[in-house]
């Protein structure tokens, strides 16, 4: 029987049986989905290096063309992984992310580096190629497991990759980070083709453009979908103005930009602990998990805001990605059980929104940040969080006829 997607299209499931997902493979699913999502993250501290070599105003805007293109990226080629076979798609699209890194490692020019840091931030999407394909993948008992040692190696990607390319660059020069990253592509476009299993749509699937129309009737469809996001991002936005100042304020308190490159690592102890979140989604269901997650933004934002001293701020910095992390497990474990045969475009709309929530509250705590200081941008952290609050309340009424 063939499930059916918003537009009246239908896509058949695959008729082979599902793979076991072992742990080799679900180390190699999360390692590659850190490598992946890391890329849009190299040029941030590299900034100053590159401006060097090349002044002028198009080159501060580089991290922003990357946000943009992964932006577009989400919306454009996440939505494929519901139409062609998956692990020849997520090996291509890395053999392409290898491809711009090259030429953001040649770019002569701004503008032509601000054209390969597009095309970086769209390929490196795969990322989200690789998380619903785990949900696939994954037994229903251990789905939670699964999804939230993926999304540990994602957001590990994300805290890293700033420690990572700042000691590269300030060795080698920004250059050398990436061209580091293109052997790392390839090594994963590798891995993934030789592990994953073949996973192919029906001849009856939907049509490219069909995929695209059925976003905005999954969206409509989903009240689940469009709380989760909600709540999500708005503790995304959270995590995103902690990391966006953290800097500034560090600097504040007489520490360099090499401290503020261990925060990463530090934020990672958060990350790794929080899998466990994924055990108690399998057992007692995803809503205590994001109850928690919640709870712990707020408390992680009191501490950064009564105790803003190096000491406080890492203590504030392992609660608040325990916080996110462990929601965000909880989150996917919800939406992934919505259409099995849209995973994808589900993950589009959910990750689409966590990050546009994301950039916003970067946005609001540089606003936040020069009119009222850590004060002002730890009273936004509260203020978000209590909104995430807000939101999560909201998805747990039932809904009236």
């Amino acid at each position: 029987m063939s499930d059916t997607i918003s537009n009246g299209a239908s896509v058949r499931p695959s008729p082979t049986a599902r793979p076991v997902l072992g742990p080799g493979l679900t180390l190699a699913m999360a390692a590659t989905t850190g490598l992946a999502v890391a890329n849009i993250y190299y040029n941030q501290p590299m900034l100053g290096l590159i401006e060097a070599e090349m002044p002028g105003a198009l080159t501060a805007l580089v991290p922003t063309v990357t946000q943009l293109g992964y932006a577009l990226g989400l919306f454009l080629l996440v939505p494929l992984g519901d139409r062609v076979e998956r692990r020849g798609l997520i090996a291509g699209q890395f053999v392409l992310l290898a491809l711009a890194l090259v030429l953001a490692a040649i770019a002569p020019s701004p503008a032509l580096l601000l054209g390969a840091s597009f095309l970086l931030g769209a390929l490196a999407t795969v990322a989200q190629q690789i998380v619903p394909f785990a949900a696939h993948l994954a037994p229903a008992e251990r789905s939670g497991a699964v999804i939230g040692k993926v999304m540990a190696g994602l957001l590990c990607g994300i805290l890293l990759s700033r420690t990572v390319a700042g000691v590269v660059a300030q060795h080698q020069g920004w250059r050398a980070m990436f061209w580091l990253g293109v052997p790392l592509a390839l090594v994963a476009a590798g891995v993934l083709r030789a592990m994953l299993p073949a996973s192919r749509a029906g001849a009856g699937g939907p049509r490219y453009p069909q995929l695209l129309a059925s976003l905005w009737d999954l969206w409509r469809r989903h009240r689940a979908l469009r709380l989760a996001a909600i709540t999500q991002g708005l503790l995304f936005a959270g995590f995103s103005a902690f990391w966006s100042v953290l800097a500034l304020r560090l600097g504040q308190v007489g520490q360099g930009p090499s401290v503020a490159g261990l925060f990463g690592v530090i934020g990672a102890v958060g990350i790794l602990a929080a899998p466990l979140a994924g055990h108690v989604a399998d057992r007692r269901g995803p809503h205590a998990t994001i109850v928690a997650g919640v709870a712990l933004m707020i408390v992680a934002w009191a501490i950064a805001m009564a105790f803003p001293g190096v000491v406080g701020l890492a203590l504030a910095c392992v609660v608040l990605d325990l916080a996110v992390q462990s929601a965000l497990i909880s989150h996917q474990h919800i939406v992934y059980a919505l259409d099995t045969s849209a995973r994808a475009r589900i993950n589009t709309l959910f990750m689409g929104g966590m990050f546009l929530l994301g950039a916003a509250g970067s946005a609001l705590a540089a606003l936040a940040w020069h009119g009222a200081g850590w004060t002002g941008v730890s009273a936004l952290g509260l203020v978000l969080g209590a909104a995430a609050g807000f939101v999560n309340w909201l998805a747990r009424r039932p809904v009236r006829a």
